[in-house]
């Protein structure tokens, strides 16, 4: 029987999270149907707009993502501090701008508006604490993104019925070594799938947008940025420098398929020494990273505080070595 999500999700172990849907019909999220030659391919803007527009919204940070054929991939970072930072104007508002709030809720936010009763105002607090709390809830984040999703791609199909499988499947990163082979296994899918020839082409990746946007000297505002080398930077972020990720996606990448399409190049990178992963290990982790793990990817410690924590005696998980 599967675990309820509940379990899967433990906020005290981790804050990140590798997060994969899966279509259950022949004809695919995207790409095009060889049996019909139709295309789907303007459905992965759907999901990419919709992945985006999400993380401004929720205080759940998009850390990287690859629209594929039938799945999508996402790796979330979960803000729960910043979800109890904001005001309750704020929260209202924001869950305002995904869903039609409550009467009394929208009383609350509207510039004129009569005061509330004693007994309104704890009806209302009790409705924000619930918005609040949905937030920064990887569940409701996802069911936000796919069910949007399906409604879209049913009313194209002209169909009813399931478009993604019943549940998405959630492996916990419990340390930076698992962060970074997740993010890098996620960035190179295109190119692993032999759908992308150059990471410039991945077309719907957070590798792409990072790349455009740091050949201007920025980086996107919509994906949570890399915070290494900054001493200044405050708010959360990912403890690599930019230059230096992009760097080792692309020198990780053309070891999947040395001169064969979808190779990139052939050469090593010191950041592995920086994480402490050994180069053959590295290899397995960034082409088989869902398979090698199930519900949590970490170091030997990482993974036996999380397996005590949880409470967790069966389905051991693989461990990275360091």
């Amino acid at each position: 029987m599967p675990m309820a999500r509940k379990h899967q999700i433990s906020l005290s172990d981790t804050a990140y999270y590798h997060c994969v849907s899966r279509c259950v019909r022949r004809a695919f999220l995207c790409g095009e149907d060889k049996l019909t030659g139709q295309s789907y391919e303007h459905r992965r803007s759907w999901v990419e707009d919709r992945l985006l527009f999400l993380s401004t919204v929720f205080t759940i940070n998009v850390c990287a993502y690859a629209v594929m054929s039938n799945h999508t991939h996402v790796v979330l970072h979960v803000n729960r501090e910043k979800a109890f930072g904001l005001t309750d104007i704020e929260i209202v508002k924001r869950w305002q701008k995904i869903h039609k709030s409550t009467l009394l809720a929208q009383r609350f936010t509207a510039k004129q508006s009569t005061p509330l009763t004693q007994a309104e105002q704890i009806t209302l607090n009790a409705t924000i604490a619930i918005y609040r709390q949905r937030l920064y809830d990887i569940s409701w984040f996802m069911r936000e993104l796919n069910e949007v999703i399906a409604r879209k791609a049913n009313t194209e199909d002209c169909c009813t019925g399931h478009f993604w499988e019943g549940r998405f499947k959630s492996q916990a990163l419990l340390d930076e070594q698992a962060l970074t082979a997740c993010m890098v296994y996620v960035d190179l899918n295109p190119i692993r799938a032999k759908i992308a020839d150059s990471l410039e082409t991945s077309e719907h990746t957070s590798i792409k947008r990072r790349i455009s946007h740091a050949e201007r000297g920025r980086q996107p505002k919509v994906l949570m940025p890399f915070v290494g080398g900054s001493q200044q930077h405050q708010s959360p972020g990912l403890a690599l420098n930019l230059l230096e990720y992009i760097q080792l996606v692309e020198l990780t990448g053309q070891s999947l398929a040395p001169n064969e399409r979808g190779s990139i190049a052939a050469d090593t990178t010191p950041i592995l020494t920086k994480l402490g992963i050994e180069k053959e290990q590295w290899q397995i982790l960034t082409q088989c990273f869902e398979s090698t793990f199930s519900v949590a990817a970490g170091t030997v410690d990482s993974i036996n505080r999380y397996r005590a924590h949880t409470k967790r005696k069966r389905e051991i998980p693989i461990q990275i070595s360091v």
